[in-house]
């Protein structure tokens, strides 16, 4: 595979040399503003999705693969399928399928790493789009569910009673522990922190904003986070807010909070229990909230691009990054013995061909 490769010292013009890993990279550095030849980037990865294709996480069954094949259209090469808050059958029945998925990667699908556990531990105040059954964490419920899929991530509200304990016992069980659809202040962020919390759940999205006097849960973030995610659909954060997030925060990550709407025509779609409606390139329920969105990773890369992000930078943002917080060192990145997960673009950042562990779409 020739042209322009980033790894992770940066534009190589020369040729990729793989089978299930990357066996070699041959080439010179360069600009790739030199030439005309194609961009091969790292496969992205996204901690952060709900559905696709007209499917949802929580149906069970068979969606974890249809969702997982959509995405991978799009240039995501590994996912962690995300939940929703709802009763303990429902995340069961969901969290059965994507642990059978996650041993069984089908032809043309993404790899699904793991579950990202988007409640139900979270506050009831800031619910957003999650159907109302937040609740307060046990690690035994926890631990039931890590018998049934592997847990990577898991949003929590820390200002909830006890969740500060269970975020320490998490992070020291290796789960990346992310602060998100909360009511919390500055303080309650940096005592989760503290506790070993890692990251947060769609950064401005249903927790508290910044203000000089009450920096809040936002302010926490940005002064004291290494990881978080943001979504960069253009509509969930507004360009400038995204722009003061890569400033603070040194390992931001994109994640796309797709829903079952992703791929799909305008319509009505299932989130976990709630009806939501894709109109005008959005996700929301019937009162107007925002309700996850319909945007893919390959989306996500031009819209930082469009922004203003060098190409290499919001490479590493929907990729690298994303690897590097799940502790994944053999994805997001292209060097020999790492995982042959890539993507080919043309000049325009459109999709030409993905390749997931040495197999083409």
């Amino acid at each position: 595979m020739k042209g322009n490769i980033l790894t992770p010292d940066g534009w190589i013009h020369g040729e990729l040399r793989f089978g299930a890993a990357v066996e070699a990279i041959a080439g010179a550095p360069a600009d790739p503003e030199a030439n005309g030849d194609d961009y091969i980037l790292p496969g992205f990865i996204d901690v952060h999705v709900h559905g696709g294709a007209g499917r949802d996480m929580m149906e069970g069954g068979d969606a974890p693969h249809v969702i997982a094949a959509l995405h991978a259209k799009h240039g995501t090469t590994s996912i962690l399928a995300t939940t929703m808050t709802a009763p303990p059958a429902d995340i069961e029945r969901a969290l059965t399928a994507i642990g059978a998925a996650c041993k069984a990667r089908g032809p043309g699908e993404a790899r699904i790493l793991g579950v990202h556990l988007e409640g139900p531990y979270i506050n009831s105040a800031k619910l957003g789009a999650q159907p109302p059954f937040a609740k307060e964490a046990t690690l035994a419920e926890v631990e039931a569910y890590e018998r049934l899929a592997p847990m990577r991530v898991i949003t929590v509200a820390p200002e909830i009673h006890g969740h500060l304990e269970l975020v320490r016992a998490l992070a020291d069980a290796g789960i990346r522990v992310q602060v998100g659809h909360t009511s919390g202040s500055y303080e309650d962020g940096l005592a989760a922190l503290e506790h070993g919390a890692a990251g947060f759940t769609h950064l401005f999205n249903a927790m508290p904003g910044l203000h000089h006097r009450e920096p809040g849960m936002v302010g926490a973030a940005l002064a004291h986070a290494q990881y978080a995610e943001i979504i960069p659909d253009l509509l969930h954060v507004h360009p400038g807010a995204i722009k003061v997030a890569l400033r603070s925060i040194p390992h931001l990550f994109c994640v796309t909070d797709s829903t079952a709407a992703a791929g799909m025509p305008d319509g009505e779609y299932m989130l976990g229990r709630q009806v939501v409606h894709k109109c005008m390139g959005g996700v929301r329920l019937a009162d107007g909230t925002l309700a996850g969105s319909t945007l893919t990773m390959d989306q996500a890369l031009r819209n930082l691009v469009k922004i203003g992000l060098p190409l290499a930078d919001a490479a590493r943002r929907v990729s690298t990054n994303a690897a590097d917080y799940l502790g994944e060192s053999l994805r997001g990145r292209l060097a020999p013995g790492c995982h042959a997960d890539f993507v080919v673009l043309d000049r325009e950042l459109n999709i030409k061909a993905v390749y997931i562990e040495g197999d083409k779409l």
